[in-house]
């Protein structure tokens, strides 16, 4: 067996045919790829994914405030169902005090379940506009993760995918390579049967 290793197919067997060595390459191949290069591929996404949404967050923390406000709208009584991670939020009337401009109302975001006289954080963006809160680094960690395990995952399947394309494209040609061979020596043994 070792010595098979070492060797590479290299001895001459009249059995093994090119299609047969052109399969085993591309296993090795594949291999090296799936095992490697699909998690390299994921970790370098990922990478790219991480600052890219660093970046976006760094830019929503410089752009939007937040202020401290009391809500004084009314909740809706029934609160819209949504599934998801994400936490609700609605638009409600809150009003806040900025140093130097006094007292001011608008219609913001507030976390769901908000009542009257309640204090909350709201954000809003340089033009006064409602907005959410910005990135926090569970969300960029989340971006980044999903990222590169999508990519590398994806990497996987188009590896296996092309393998699986190149196994039936060998396979085509090792029955050809079979049928030349059994058109040449089939009618010895034809002969030597009758």
């Amino acid at each position: 067996m070792r010595s098979r290793l070492l060797d590479g197919g290299r001895r001459h067997n009249p059995l093994r045919r090119r299609s047969d060595v052109v399969e085993a390459w591309t296993v090795l191949v594949v291999a090296v790829l799936v095992l490697i290069g699909a998690p390299l591929a994921g970790a370098l996404a990922g990478r790219w994914a991480h600052e890219d949404a660093r970046a976006v967050a760094a830019g929503q923390r410089a752009e939007r405030h937040r202020v401290r406000a009391e809500v004084v709208g009314r909740p809706p009584d029934a609160l819209p169902t949504a599934e998801g991670v994400r936490e609700q939020r609605l638009r409600i009337a809150v009003r806040w005090t900025e140093p130097g401009t006094g007292p001011r109302t608008a219609v913001a975001l507030v976390p769901a379940g908000s009542h009257r006289g309640d204090r909350v954080d709201v954000w809003f963006d340089a033009r006064g506009r409602s907005v959410p809160p910005p990135r926090d680094g569970t969300a960029v960690w989340q971006h980044t993760l999903t990222l590169g395990v999508a990519t590398a995952g994806g990497s996987a399947a188009a590896v296996l995918l092309g393998h699986a394309v190149v196994r039936r494209v060998a396979l085509r040609h090792r029955l050809a390579e079979w049928d030349r061979e059994w058109a040449r020596t089939g009618p010895e043994w034809s002969r030597r049967s009758a």
